[in-house]
């Protein structure tokens, strides 16, 4: 394991080759990224490859998304401070965690109980308090939690669940991979002030089949 001034380094040129090299611009976003320790959430048998330009794996046969992507999903949301945000799918709980630094309150949820209670633990030690983990179907959002202003899809699904829309506040944004397994279109949604939604595409993804009532069985 490499001492902590050797990943703050890693940390600080990870932003400023993969995120701003690429043309992520939101000042708050970047310096979330700056102090969110990316190796405390992968798996420590590759915690050394942290700040690649890659994904990584975790537990339960999972992955982390590549810095970029997780960046680039996050700065579509254009997450305010005040806001409540919903994450589908937290797998390690990074991208909650970096979310955490932007809003003022984060649900995430994950299917599997054993990721779910590992990224609560997680979360907790690290002193991230402003999240909450739940177990459960993420393609039916927490409707006693919402409704929130921002939603994050963490997997690909065949569609958008209606029940994220239905949960999205006025003004609210959704971005979410919709396709085929491991090969999407990344869309971001926003709900005006009064119910109407549109879609905007901003390009070909590839993430990990959303599973539930209303993704892939």
């Amino acid at each position: 394991m490499r001492p902590g001034s050797d990943r703050a380094r890693e940390r600080a040129s990870m932003v400023q080759l993969q995120l701003i090299g690429r043309g992520v611009r939101d000042r708050r976003l970047l310096a979330a990224f700056s102090v969110v320790p990316r190796e405390a959430f992968v798996d420590p048998a590759v915690a050394d490859l942290a700040y690649d330009d890659s994904p990584l794996p975790i537990d339960e046969g999972q992955t982390i998304s590549q810095p970029y992507v997780v960046a680039l999903m996050i700065e579509a949301l254009g997450v305010r401070r005040g806001d409540l945000v919903l994450e589908v799918g937290a797998g390690s709980g990074y991208a909650a965690a970096v979310l955490s630094r932007l809003a003022d309150r984060v649900y995430a949820i994950e299917r599997q109980p054993a990721l779910a209670e590992a990224a609560r633990d997680r979360l907790h030690r690290l002193g991230y308090d402003n999240v909450e983990i739940r177990t459960g179907d993420g393609t039916l959002g927490l409707p006693d939690a919402g409704p929130f202003d921002a939603i994050l899809v963490s997997a690909g699904g065949p569609a958008i669940p209606q029940a994220l829309i239905d949960q999205l506040a006025p003004g609210g944004r959704l971005v979410i991979p919709v396709g085929m397994p491991r090969e999407q279109r990344l869309l971001r949604v926003a709900k005006s002030a009064g119910g109407r939604v549109h879609r905007e595409d901003l390009g070909q993804v590839s993430f990990v089949p959303l599973v539930g009532r209303a993704g892939w069985r």
